[in-house]
């Protein structure tokens, strides 16, 4: 009981588990702040990912609607519901 006591009051090992609580708990970037914004990078790196994946489906339908001109007519058909003048169209949702 007595080592116990003596180590637990050495200057040293105080110090040390006063560093420790410190860095830990009361510091402005403490464990708990940096694990959050570890969590924040990783959805954000996830988001970025999700919009590259749909800059690349939106390049490839632009480049369908500059070259050809049935795309054209079927993506203002169904878009802003564009028709002929000889047809009617019935939007049913």
């Amino acid at each position: 009981m007595k080592k116990v006591l003596k180590i637990i009051t050495n200057k040293y090992v105080i110090a040390t588990l006063l560093f420790v609580v410190l860095i830990f708990f009361l510091d402005e970037y403490n464990l708990m702040v940096t694990h959050r914004v570890k969590n924040e990078v990783q959805a954000l790196h996830a988001e970025e990912q999700a919009l590259k994946k749909a800059i690349a489906a939106d390049s490839v339908h632009n480049a369908s609607l500059r070259d050809n001109l049935d795309a054209i007519e079927h993506y203002g058909r169904e878009n802003y519901y564009m028709k002929r003048s000889n047809e009617d169209i019935y939007v049913i949702k």
